[in-house]
């Protein structure tokens, strides 16, 4: 007996890959998913059971998900049932586990802001809003002016059920690495910080975003490690980025295809002799800081003149916190911050393993075998999840991350907030996390 077989929920997984070699070889083709939809039910007890091993690493795990999400039909992201048929908001809550009770004393004193800009793959943000929604925060959602009527009609049935869930006032055509894009969050900031809700920070994220931590974790992250002070990595602008702001580029915008694109007018030197830095394009801002965004005149002309350059949210947002007088900025930082992880090509073999899904613009679109990983960064959000392409992945982290955050609320738990068959649920009280993570 291998040592995957060991334990009971090893002996299931056993069990399980039993039943998968038994069919692939009696039966043979594992496209044929008419045959092998009752069959998929023996994969590990699906997904519990495949979820817990392969957040843990367990040998053969990795081999028989990948079976298992090999014999799933393709997703055609149309999203929740819920949200393409008539029905309450009560039903869509309690279908989509939404946490309706903050779940600490901790956590209702320290409300978080949140910017969500998406444009398609509704599963996925379903699984990113449900994971991160919680009464005492706010929410800005931003669609994509161009994002397809369906999916802008479902996002705005879900949305419509929250008090504290708002769409953008303002709308843009998002281009990749445009000036739409920061104009966006700039939309959506403005809306924030109208909102009558006394949030400490912002966030922003995208539509393939997924929390690492819980609701917990990041205010004790932000509060006990930041103090007040802006997330914002990055660094003095180096040499081989300057082409982004050496020259003035354009936008292009179509419905099939937009880009961004160079022209051969010269940029000006930077407003108030400010000295731009890289970095990311994702922060954790203070409402201070948000308010001297959107009023300081420094913060405005540094806005103007980044108008026409290349991806101007990776220089705007660290640039402006390194002034020294901007509120809780952070004038000396480097890439210090753990925000967001991405799995870059270029990285591979040095802050990461490589990828087991695979990449899209150089960015790793995560695969199964990349949960352990994931359950152990140190990060708050992760990005890039496709659930139409590793569905898996999505399952069993969202089942992974909601157990965690149960397992740390000071509050009784409501059955809907946990996912159906979840067999290594922690009964209230229990501090017992050795089935969720390795």
């Amino acid at each position: 007996m291998t040592k995957l077989c060991r334990s009971r929920s090893g002996l299931l997984l056993c069990l399980s890959a039993c039943v998968l070699i038994f069919v692939f070889y009696n039966f043979g083709d594992l496209d044929n998913k008419d045959f092998f939809a009752p069959e998929i039910k023996e994969c590990g007890v699906y997904p519990d059971e495949l979820c817990a091993a392969l957040l843990e690493s367990k040998p053969a795990a990795l081999e028989i998900a990948n079976i298992c999400q090999a014999a799933l039909p393709l997703s055609k992201d149309q999203g929740p049932q819920c949200l393409q048929e008539p029905t309450s908001c009560a039903k869509i809550i309690q279908e989509l586990h939404f946490i309706m009770e903050p779940l600490s004393e901790e956590e209702a004193n320290f409300p978080l802001a949140y910017i969500l800009t998406i444009h398609q793959k509704l599963d996925m943000f379903v699984k990113l809003l449900s994971a991160i929604y919680y009464p005492q925060n706010i929410y800005c959602i931003h669609i994509d002016k161009k994002s397809p009527k369906p999916f802008s009609e479902a996002v705005k049935k879900l949305t419509g059920c929250f008090e504290n869930i708002l769409l953008a006032s303002k709308v843009e055509a998002v281009v990749y690495a445009g000036f739409s894009r920061l104009q966006a969050d700039i939309n959506c900031m403005k809306d924030l910080n109208n909102s009558g809700t006394k949030w400490k920070y912002v966030i922003n994220l995208c539509g393939q975003d997924f929390p690492m931590k819980t609701n917990r974790e990041i205010i004790q992250y932000l509060r006990n490690k930041w103090k007040g002070r802006n997330l914002t990595p990055g660094i003095v602008q180096p040499l081989h980025i300057k082409y982004r702001t050496a020259v003035s580029y354009k936008e292009f915008v179509n419905l099939e295809k937009s880009y961004i694109y160079p022209t051969e007018t010269l940029k000006s030197q930077p407003p108030h002799s400010l000295t731009l830095y890289f970095g990311t394009s994702y922060y954790a801002l203070t409402r201070d800081f948000v308010h001297f965004v959107l009023s300081d005149y420094r913060a405005k002309d540094l806005l103007e003149w980044s108008r026409d350059t290349y991806s101007p949210d990776e220089h705007y947002w660290v640039t402006l916190n390194r002034i020294k007088d901007a509120p809780g900025s952070t004038p000396k930082a480097g890439w210090e911050g753990n925000i967001r992880v991405v799995k870059w090509k270029d990285q591979e073999g040095d802050t990461h393993p490589g990828c087991y899904g695979h990449y899209v613009r150089d960015i790793c679109v995560y695969g199964l075998g990349d949960l352990h990983w994931l359950a152990n960064t140190p990060h708050l959000f992760a990005n890039k999840f496709d659930p139409e392409q590793y569905p898996l992945v999505t399952d069993c982290l969202e089942r992974y991350h909601r157990l965690k955050v149960l397992n740390g609320s000071d509050v009784q738990s409501e059955p809907h907030w946990y996912f159906q068959g979840d067999y290594f649920r922690i009964s209230k009280g229990s501090r017992d996390l050795r089935k969720v993570t390795s």
